[in-house]
């Protein structure tokens, strides 16, 4: 039997650092073929992809990846949680991975697991823990970390906890274990350089840091952090005008909605809790500037992420409904793009829901649930596309086709 290994990334952009990761998990894996689970134009912590998903899906491929699937933008712009609960249930539907790579902070596995335990089995001691901490008003990530810190009666876990790639790296071997994924886990340590570095260290820099290097034009330092197929087509966006830097692209956009939602309908906004609605009308009615509203709302309680993932949401017109809806079910596999050799996966493939076509799929399926997840997934293409100086098209989702290289 072939092993096939299976990455969740965000590519925004493909840089060394991710080439490192694949080229070593391969190895370590052994693997016959690389299935990436990749977000779409909208990230995980509130912002945009710097390029489309269709530009990021041929890179990938031409990076040692034979199949590039879309995290659907439900799952793509959600906490963690179900961020990683969503990709983990497309690996369970696809029926033949075997293994699972994904970066992290730790040298080893070993706390990330016995952190992804308690979660999932929420002991008392814990679960009073997190109670009590709850009660004082702090954020609910805060008051996870407490209770985890309290549980183990060790105070490394504080700092295991609160590393970016950690924090996802648990939501993936929590989701396994709910989901019952029997596949073998490889982490990779990041290494040289810290998520939100803006430093460039040897051929090295984070995604942050070549995103704040494009703001410059700085393409001298970019060319050494990323391959030649990255850099190509960042020099392509910027010559054409396509390239969508970050969440202000749309800031009248989102303050011009907000304006026009009434306050029964910014509370139905994911993320939404306890008057939070209230704050965010009343900021937008004193600016239209997105990171004073940001500085505006944000608190000890409400951080700055958090409201940058509501503030996607209120502009994609993703509701508490969508994101309950989405844990519920498994979501269906859009294929993004393969190579000649990824294309033997697709015979594999146990689950009948699979996207190639966006037109076809939508013939033939009547799902409810898919229905609208698709359709939040055409909205953020529409949308994300205004951003385009030139060249401005919607319905790309539909004329794009599958990649095959």
């Amino acid at each position: 039997m072939a092993n096939i290994l299976g990455i969740i990334a965000e590519y925004n952009p493909f840089h060394n650092g991710h080439s490192y990761h694949i080229k070593k998990a391969k190895e370590l894996a052994k693997a016959d073929y690389i299935v990436v689970i990749m977000t779409g134009n909208f990230t995980q912590r509130g912002n945009t992809s710097i390029i489309n998903k269709w530009e990021k899906a041929k890179i990938a491929l031409e990076n040692e990846v034979d199949m590039v699937i879309e995290l659907p933008t439900v799952y793509a712009t959600s906490s963690a949680e179900n961020f990683a609960s969503g990709a983990i249930k497309i690996f369970k539907e696809l029926g033949f991975i075997t293994h699972i790579s994904f970066g992290m902070e730790e040298k080893s596995l070993e706390e990330l697991n016995n952190i992804a335990e308690v979660l999932v089995k929420e002991p008392r001691n814990y679960a009073i823990s997190l109670k009590t901490e709850l009660e004082k008003g702090v954020s609910y990530p805060k008051a996870r970390e407490q209770a985890l810190v309290k549980y183990f009666n060790d105070k490394k876990y504080e700092e295991i906890i609160n590393q970016p790639n950690n924090i996802l790296a648990i939501e993936y071997l929590k989701a396994m274990r709910i989901y019952k994924l029997d596949a073998k886990t490889i982490g990779i340590k990041r290494e040289k350089v810290d998520y939100n570095s803006k430093s460039v260290v040897d051929e090295y820099a984070s995604a942050t840091a070549i995103r704040h290097l494009l703001l410059s034009n700085n393409f001298e330092k970019i060319s050494k952090t990323v391959p030649k197929s990255t850099m190509r087509v960042l020099t392509e966006n910027v010559k054409n005008d396509t390239r969508v830097l970050d969440l202000t692209e749309f800031e009248k956009m989102i303050v011009y909605k907000i304006r026009l939602m009434s306050i029964k309908e910014i509370y139905n906004i994911p993320d939404v809790t306890e008057g939070l609605e209230n704050a965010i009308k009343t900021a937008a009615s004193k600016t239209n500037n997105i990171l004073e509203l940001i500085e505006l709302v944000k608190s000890k309680r409400y951080t700055q992420t958090r409201i940058q993932r509501i503030l996607v949401y209120i502009l994609l017109g993703i509701t508490k409904k969508d994101i309950e809806m989405s844990k519920k079910v498994f979501p269906y596999i859009r294929i993004l793009g393969v190579t000649k050799n990824g294309k033997k996966l697709l015979s594999y493939i146990k689950s009948k829901n699979i996207i190639s076509s966006v037109k076809s799929f939508e013939e033939i399926n009547v799902n409810r649930n898919y229905k609208r997840m698709l359709e939040i997934d055409k909205i953020a293409t529409d949308i994300y596309t205004i951003a385009y100086k030139n060249n401005s098209k919607s319905n790309l989702d539909y004329t794009n086709r599958l990649i095959v290289i």
